[in-house]
């Protein structure tokens, strides 16, 4: 049994049909949380959409991805994919709940309950032929979608007990691009670095140091001076769709606008070999002193040469590319701060909605609130905001979701007024986020500090 025994469970008939994949972590690579394909999910339907509870062979602590209409073990499924905090990856039918496959990593019984995981998102290849997955011990994993098996392992880490895959990954023009951070406590050493990998053959191609930037290899972290300087922001590397250019935010770290990066905005080519921009607040001292970097969240892009950067301090910085361009370091020089929703740390990814007459709003959430804010000339105008927590917003098919991982509850909102539609019940969990594909939603729950080898797939559908 695969469901959890006294919930209703509805399914439908394992029947598939071409339709609207979710491949990666906040929909496309420029991570804007943004579907512009319709769901079939609206306020009318909503609130009626029935639950199935899938129990997993483990936690799924960040999100799932989605394909239609694919061969897995000879026939045609629509299936979500997922990997848990121990480095299983998943294939779920999202018609029936029934565990399609699962690919376990070499060493999954030497680290499962253990404190050394990963959160990472898997992402799928563009010809949906294969998937691309991290595990426990630092490996990144290419998977056949049809039935689970791994082509080819590479490690992006020399030290996985110390470097951990917290982030999603994301692919870009044949390349898989992944960054690494700590554990719990910064405990050294350690060093956040990029990673690109050539998605073929698995060969690690390039890798940008944010601390001993100038050492473009693979480094133990005994070889660097410095340890910190995490990437660890839910949203992971963010890629410009138009030049390939890759945005990343750097945790604790020492920064000295030489070689050294931490607490900052990073812009790199796509090969992540040149640094193209940055930006560091003039406080970046007593931000690393404090444990309040701003790579607590990834940059968001927000369209027409601008930036927001948040971070633990409780505070949305917006930036411009132009202001932040260059090698040369730039400190300070903020288009604009302001609060997160509730003042909070920033451990979510905002969503950014750009519309068809050039309106862009970014939706943000922290423990404490969810807010809206629109741009417009440089400058962010609050367009609403309440009083419930949230992790990463996702907007799709004209509506906006906001998981409570807190308290659990999936509440959807009507986007441009912030008014609540209604809340669909689920679990509690942490960094979870849901995704709204083809008249469903998915929605893991769980938490990874749990330690916990079984966990919980919510998926609703349009009855």
């Amino acid at each position: 049994m695969n469901s959890v025994s006294g919930q209703p469970n509805p399914v439908l008939p394992d029947s598939v049909a071409p339709g609207h994949d979710w491949v990666r972590f906040g929909w496309d690579v420029g991570r804007s949380s943004a579907s512009t394909a319709p769901t079939g999910i609206n306020a009318s339907n909503v609130g009626s959409m029935q639950r199935q509870r899938v129990v997993l062979a483990g936690t799924v602590d960040g999100s799932v991805i989605y394909l239609s209409d694919v061969q897995i073990n000879g026939a045609a499924h629509d299936a979500f994919f997922m990997t848990t905090t121990y480095g299983k990856t998943i294939a779920v039918n999202a018609n029936t709940g029934a565990i399609l496959w699962t690919y376990t990593p070499p060493g999954y019984a030497s680290w499962a309950g253990s404190s050394q995981i990963t959160n990472a998102t898997p992402v799928a290849d563009p010809g949906r032929a294969f998937l691309y997955a991290a595990s426990p011990d630092g490996h990144i994993q290419q998977l056949s979608v049809s039935d689970g098996h791994a082509v080819w392992s590479t490690a992006v880490t020399l030290l996985a007990q110390s470097e951990k895959l917290a982030s999603p990954l994301n692919y870009f023009a044949g390349h898989v691009v992944a960054v690494t951070g700590g554990y719990i406590g910064d405990a050294p050493p350690y060093q956040g670095h990029v990673a690109v990998l050539d998605a073929a053959s698995g060969q690690l191609l390039h890798v940008w140091n944010s601390l001993c930037s100038d050492q473009l290899i693979l480094i133990a972290p005994s070889q660097c001076a410095q340890s910190g300087s995490a990437m660890w922001g839910r949203a992971g590397a963010v890629i410009d769709s138009a030049t390939g250019d890759i945005y990343v935010a750097t945790g604790n770290g020492l920064w000295d606008g030489n070689t050294y990066w931490g607490d900052a905005t990073v812009r790199l080519d796509s090969s992540a070999t040149h640094l193209l921009g940055n930006y560091t607040p003039a406080n970046t001292a007593s931000l690393d002193a404090g444990d309040l970097d701003i790579g607590s969240t990834s940059p968001v892009l927000l369209g027409g040469g601008y930036l927001a950067q948040g971070g633990k301090d409780g505070r949305i910085r917006l930036l411009t590319v132009a202001g932040t361009a260059g090698a040369a370091p730039h400190t300070g020089g903020e288009q604009q701060v302001v609060s997160t929703p509730s003042g909070a740390d920033l451990f979510s990814a905002p969503a950014v909605l750009r519309t068809l007459t050039g309106a862009t709003t970014l939706f943000g959430a922290d423990n404490g609130a969810t807010a809206a804010w629109t741009l417009s000339g440089g400058h962010l105008t609050l367009a609403w905001h309440n009083s419930n927590g949230g992790t990463s917003p996702v907007v799709a098919g004209g509506l906006l979701f906001v998981y409570g991982s807190q308290s659990g509850g999936l509440r959807v909102y009507q986007p441009t007024s912030g008014t609540l539609v209604t809340t669909l019940v689920s679990g509690s969990g942490h960094w979870n986020s849901p995704i709204i594909a083809d008249r469903r939603i998915a929605l893991p729950e769980g938490s990874a500090n749990d330690h916990a080898t079984t966990g919980i797939l919510d998926i609703w559908r349009v009855p």
